[in-house]
């Protein structure tokens, strides 16, 4: 069995099929298209959170909270159902996984496009979560599986930079469909993509699983789903409350918490777990994971508040929003597939700590942006955040999945990405929380001097400074003076969250400095290649 050839790709003994491998690269395109819908509907959704807010028929009339439920819906679903999507794609075929990820991410598109009501919307993101879900660690694993372990680092390399390019084209797309159409439509742009990425993957994508899965592990998959569910809820419901000490709260992080500690244990003790604990004994592989946690942490929570920036105190529209994250995908693009040169030379902690430290000096340096500040400060500012980003996914990426058999990819992209997505759930309810709470009390004192404002309609306009800014607009010409104060608390409460940030990526820094591989010595690997993948490819 050891020496057998590979049918369809399924790397039976770690060798992988003649044809497959001549198509590689032809194979990723087709799973980063599928990466880009998923990449590209959230970043198109922060776009149109503004327009979704306003009221019928422009669009839904969100509340504040609504609109948070709408991205939390979909997270929830998309970080609870992770590590069972993997595993079930290491079992059942990652292919057929990714097909239907897919489809039920095209439906649920559908659906949103047309809800009626910020319920609806609530519900078909939660749908499209599910389909997300199934998608993510099915990409990583098939890419795994199609190339060999010396270009692995290349192939991971470019799906990053793919992730710029989304995060780029994500904005723009949603800028452009926003100015003609109707807000729907953001969602509605996922179907062709969805139906091409469909018939491409069909045709050219092998499928591949773990030809000696074992007994499912029933227990480690219930109780991984609600020990995700629970600690990403209670992370969301603290940062809504902008209070983590709620009794609601603790007991809801605790019950996570505690959950994942008997899945941990469960995981030990059992002679079929759904993964091995002892990777985590590995302290490069969980600097790595701890690495992803703390870079997304401080990324999303960032990325939040500057589209209100943006749009609401500089007064952009959604394309020119759009357009000024271009420098940050760029620089992705441009650096993410050559950062395997960096770390062949410098190795992967030197490469990753020089990342982390350039991204907490570029959230520290958006302390520099206020009222007024020339926008090419940010655009600078971008590109060089996207500079350290792009040094920092790929290796320590690379670090993960290359840890882990290649016959349990899938469970290692979902490992990745749940320890990226609650990172990045943190980032948010975490740096969203501080960022309201300093703006509520920057605000405080000017909605109380306005006259004729009952005490419940004050209390709702100092939750956001769209709620501020459309009391102002209700004023007319009155109401200038309290745009400006809100514009003032907006960018002092923008300039908090920046320097925290900043010190979330300072703590990633030290760690990855701390436990990350040095430079190879020699003419060594990083990492020796396992017995099973020694076979190589004919080329």
């Amino acid at each position: 069995m050891a020496n057998s050839p590979t049918r369809s790709g399924v790397p039976g003994a770690g060798r992988i099929d003649a044809t497959v491998h001549r198509r590689r690269w032809v194979i990723l395109s087709v799973l980063m298209l599928s990466l880009l819908i998923v990449v590209l509907d959230n970043s198109i959704l922060n776009v149109a959170m503004k327009t979704i807010a306003t009221p019928a028929p422009a669009g839904l009339g969100a509340t504040q909270s609504e609109l948070e439920w709408a991205i939390n819906a979909y997270t929830l679903v998309f970080a609870g159902l992770l590590f069972t999507a993997g595993l079930l794609g290491d079992r059942l075929g990652r292919k057929k996984v990714l097909l239907f990820g897919l489809a039920v991410f095209g439906a649920g598109s559908v659906l949103a496009a047309f809800a009626a009501s910020p319920a609806q919307l609530i519900a078909f993101r939660a749908l499209m979560g599910l389909g997300s879900a199934f998608v993510m660690p099915a990409t990583l694993a098939i890419l795994m599986n199609v190339f060999d372990r010396e270009e692995q680092p290349r192939a991971i390399g470019v799906w990053a930079g793919g992730v710029g390019v989304a995060i780029a084209v994500g904005p723009i797309a949603g800028g452009l469909l926003l100015d003609r159409f109707w807000w729907g439509s953001v969602f509605l742009i996922n179907l062709p993509i969805v139906l091409v990425a469909l018939g491409a993957m069909v045709r050219l994508v092998p499928d591949s699983r773990d030809p000696a899965p074992g007994r499912l592990d029933p227990v480690g998959v219930v109780l991984s789903v609600v020990g995700l569910v629970l600690l990403v809820h209670g992370i969301i419901r603290g940062g809504r409350l902008a209070d983590f000490t709620a009794p609601e709260v603790v007991a809801t992080v605790l019950g996570g918490l505690a959950v994942l500690t008997v899945f941990v244990v469960h995981q030990r003790r059992s002679d079929h777990p759904s993964i091995d604990i002892g990777y985590f004994r590995n302290p490069a592989f969980s600097a790595a994971v701890t690495a992803i946690a703390l870079v997304f942490f401080a990324l999303m929570g960032v990325t939040f508040f500057i589209v209100f920036y943006v749009q609401s105190v500089r007064g952009r529209t959604p394309l020119e929003s759009g357009l000024l994250i271009l420098p940050l995908a760029a620089a992705q693009l441009i650096f993410a597939p050559r950062a395997r040169h960096a770390v062949g030379r410098f190795g992967a902690r030197a490469v990753c700590t020089a990342g982390m430290v350039t991204v907490a000096v570029t959230m520290g340096g958006l302390t520099l942006l206020g009222g007024t500040t020339p926008l090419w400060v940010l655009e600078v500012l971008f590109f060089l955040q996207g500079t350290g980003m792009a040094h920092i996914m790929p290796p320590v990426t690379v670090s993960i999945m290359q840890a882990l058999p290649r016959e349990k990819a899938g469970s290692g992209s979902a490992l990745n990405n749940t320890f990226r997505q609650v990172g990045g759930t943190l980032g948010v309810a975490v740096l969203g929380s501080v960022l309201s709470t300093a703006y509520r009390d920057g605000i405080r004192g000017t909605l109380d001097a306005v006259p004729g404002l009952s005490g419940e309609a004050r209390h709702a306009a100092g939750e956001s400074i769209e709620a501020t800014l459309g009391v102002a607009a209700r004023l007319g010409p009155a109401g200038r003076p309290l745009a400006t104060a809100a514009q003032d608390a907006f960018i002092h409460a923008m300039h908090l969250t920046a320097l925290l940030s900043s010190a979330i990526a300072l703590t990633g820094a030290v760690v990855v400095a701390a436990f990350l591989p040095g430079r190879p010595t020699g003419a060594a690997p990083a990492a020796a290649p396992r017995p099973d993948e020694t076979a190589r490819a004919p080329r």
